[in-house]
């Protein structure tokens, strides 16, 4: 069964084109390790809310844009197995593939697909 990676963060909105480049950088590890696809949308209508909202929920601040992102797996199986070695890959290091973000503030988890209409 597919299983998806999906991710909320927010990114200053002056390194958008960093955060595309450092996307396109990690998706080629990723599929290495079995991804099927790496998906990365910047925020163009992602408003405020009054209760919850993905601003609230990742802290935004005024000069940044939210960032919503999921990667495309065949089985939890292959996602559980890459997962260790694209954490040790080099090419996914800090000093190799800086995040243009900061991470703390990221959401991510790991789901089941239910509906793939």
């Amino acid at each position: 069964m597919t299983y998806v990676d999906g991710f909320v963060g927010a990114a200053p909105t002056v390194n958008r084109e960093k955060y595309i480049k450092h996307a396109l950088d990690a998706a080629k590890v990723f599929k290495e390790y079995g991804a099927l696809k790496l998906v990365e949308c910047w925020g163009d209508d992602v408003p405020d809310g009054e209760v919850t909202s993905f601003p609230m929920a990742v802290k935004k601040q005024a000069d940044e844009t939210v960032f919503f992102s999921w990667i495309l797996w065949p089985s939890k199986a292959v996602r559980d197995e890459a997962m260790p070695k694209l954490m040790a890959d080099a090419r996914l290091q800090p000093d190799a593939n800086p995040m243009p973000f900061d991470g703390k503030r990221m959401i991510f988890g790991g789901f089941e697909m239910v509906v793939d209409e």
